[in-house]
This record gives C-alpha cells, structure tokens and sequence, in this order.
C-alpha cells in the first residue's frame, strides 16, 4: 500500500492550510460569536476552485480528486468546522447527486454554479419525524400536468440560510399507482413558488452555520426537476450520503489536530510548581493519545476516500471513518480542554470553541448508534474485510 500523497494532493493541501491559517483562524472566534455568514470566505475559496475539486473540468471543475477534497475539508475544519460543513454539504453531497444522477441539461442549469462556487446548495432529508429513521418522511410529491406539487417541512438544513443558496435537493413520497409510496428526489430552487425559509435555528455551537427549516406549502417545481430515477430517490440520498460521512470524519480529524495544536502550545507554554506543565507525566500522556488517535482517524477517512477514487467499495471504510473520528474528536476536545484547565471555559481560548463544536459531529449523517448498527450488518453479510 502507498501511504504516500501526490505532488498534486500535497499541493493543495499546503495551499488550503495557507489559506485557512491567513483568511480563517483569525476571524473564527468572531463569527462564531457574531454569528456572521463567512460570504467572503466563500467567495475566496470559490476563487481557488475548492468547490469543485473533483468534478470534470466541463462542468467548472478542477478535475481533481476525492482524496485532495477530503484533505480540504480538513485543513478549512481545523480553523473553522463550519467552514468545512459549507463544503462537505455543498461539493461532498449535493454537487455529487447533481453529477451522479443529473442529465446533462441539469448539469449545466445547476451544478455548474454550484461547482464554480457562484451558489451554493443545501440537502433536504431531514423531517421532524425522519431523523435516523429516513425512510419514514412524509413530505409528499405529486405530479400534476407539468409541474411537482411538494409539501412537507424539511428541518436542521445546512446552507439553505445563506444568501447565495441555489437550491436544495428534497426526498419525497410519490404515490404510485395506489399502492405503496416511492421515494424520489428533486431539485427545489430557493425561489420556487411555495418554498418558504423557516426559522433559524439557536444552536450551542456552530453559529456561521446557515442552519434553517425549510418549509414546502403547495411548492411548484418543473416535471423535468425530478432528479435521476424516481423508484430509487432514497438509494441516490444514501448513496450520496456515504462520501458525507467521509467528509464528516475529515471534519473531525480537522478539529482533533486544532485542539492538539492548542493543547500542546499551551502545555508549553503553562507554568506550574516552576515548569511547564508539559514536562508532567499526565499530560504528555494525553497529548500523546491525541497524536495517535488523529493519524488513525486521518488514515481511515483517506483510505475511505482513496478507494471512492478508485472506484472501489468503500462503505464499511465511510462508515469506520465516520465512527472513529467523531468520537476521537469529542475525547481529544475534552482532553485539550483539560489540559488547560480553568483556562479552557473562558472563551477567548479556542479550546471552548471546539468542545462544544465536536459533539453534533457524532450525531449528523449518521449517529454513532446508527453507524454501529449499519458496521454490525456489513460483518453479518461478510462485507468487512
């Protein structure tokens, strides 16, 4: 096995971490306490082509891969998660569907300026009453001449708040032929007739995050916004949803590193009973657990996505990723905060920022619970090597 990056993926890699050192970190705190939407960050990442990296060239892409994708997310995750959140929701999961299961008219209609970064797009699964158990949603799709009629409430939507929010891809029920419902996807543009933002939502954490309810009332979409095949609109979600989770465990990798990197800056630099508190046995211990816990994190989720680019099965290495990571960063954010002590509940001291950013990590695009039901099934059908 080559553990080793490419030229090309060190490149962008070092470029982002650039980036997100120079334009990001610095203003993290304050968004996060403002809650300002990082517009101009965008705009600066679209201007680099990180929305696009792996998408062809035709469609505004770079071109690139899903390892130099998932390296991206961690490195924006590091300084900021919900920057990485923009993009995991946004290049991982929507522009995927968009290319994946999209004609060629919705190509260039829609995933186009997703790609290039001039939009951005939100994902609508989510219900009040279909969390974990998706396939239990009630928003409903009828046909009607040449229109879908959509109805239903789309909740805990990331992006959609944002002012250069396209679209958002919507799972509903379609009946067919009276008898059991089917599952379909379709693109829903923010200025459909009927679409209406919800309320924004008040969270612990993650306050640049666009995060809003959608509401559907009667909302009127063109038949052709029916997106790839109407008898398997759920598999296309989960399909789509598996590169999510590894851009879930790059986030948390990203976070993890920062909270090392704070942990053993300010090990260094605390004095206590006249040394750093470094040189103390126990916490050398912790920061050592941490470094051991990030490479094996950071290895899964690039395996995961080394396999996805060369078109391989990769859906116990996704799910693997997901679990580990997640839950590693909420212990290594929970170490970092002790290793500071006092100093980690004041919030000028990042390591408040990241305590309570991790959590939610365990719980979007698969709980821990649920990943752990989905890896039991995989070793009961033999498909964990």
């Amino acid at each position: 096995m080559d553990f080793d990056l490419t030229k090309e993926q060190k490149m962008i890699r070092d470029e982002v971490r650039n980036f997100a050192r120079k334009e990001i970190a610095p203003r993290a705190e304050e968004m996060e306490r403002t809650g300002e939407y990082p517009y101009d960050i965008i705009e600066k990442m679209a201007e680099l082509g990180l929305m696009g990296i792996p998408y062809p060239e035709k469609y505004g892409g770079m071109g690139g891969d899903w390892v130099s994708l998932h390296l991206t997310i961690e490195e924006l995750s590091r300084a900021d998660v919900t920057i990485g959140a923009i993009l995991d929701v946004t290049a991982s999961v929507v522009a995927q569907e968009l290319y994946v299961f999209g004609t060629e008219e919705q190509k260039q209609r829609w995933l186009v300026p997703i790609v290039t970064g001039e939009k951005i797009g939100a994902f609508g699964l989510t219900e009040p009453d279909a969390g974990s158990d998706a396939a239990s949603l009630r928003t409903t799709a009828s046909l009607e001449g040449d229109e879908w009629i959509l109805n239903g409430t789309k909740q805990f939507i990331t992006n959609i708040g944002l002012d250069n929010a396209s679209l958002v891809i919507v799972a509903a029920r379609v009946e067919r032929n009276g008898t059991d419902d089917i599952i379909s996807t379709f693109i829903v543009p923010k200025d459909a007739p009927g679409f209406k933002l919800g309320k924004r939502y008040r969270k612990m954490a993650w306050h640049a995050s666009a995060t809003h309810e959608v509401l559907l009332s009667d909302c009127r979409i063109p038949r052709d916004n029916l997106l790839g095949d109407p008898n398997r609109g759920f598999a296309q979600h989960l399909a789509v949803l598996e590169t999510g989770r590894i851009s879930l465990a790059a986030m948390a990798v990203g976070v993890a590193q920062a909270c090392m990197d704070e942990a053993l800056k300010h090990a260094q630099g605390r004095y206590q009973f006249g040394q750093p508190i470094f040189n103390f046995q126990a916490v050398q211990f912790k920061l050592a657990d941490m470094a051991v816990a990030i490479e094996l994190a950071r290895n899964q989720y690039l395996k995961a996505a080394g396999l996805k680019d060369k078109g391989r099965k990769h859906s116990f290495e996704a799910s693997v990723a997901k679990l580990y990571a997640s839950e590693i960063a909420e212990k290594i954010a929970s170490d970092a905060f002790q290793i500071h002590g006092g100093y980690g509940f004041m919030e000028e001291y990042p390591v408040s920022r990241y305590y309570k950013s991790v959590k939610i990590l365990q719980v979007v695009e698969g709980t821990s619970e649920v990943l752990r039901m989905v890896i039991g099934r995989m070793l009961a059908r033999g498909a964990a090597r």
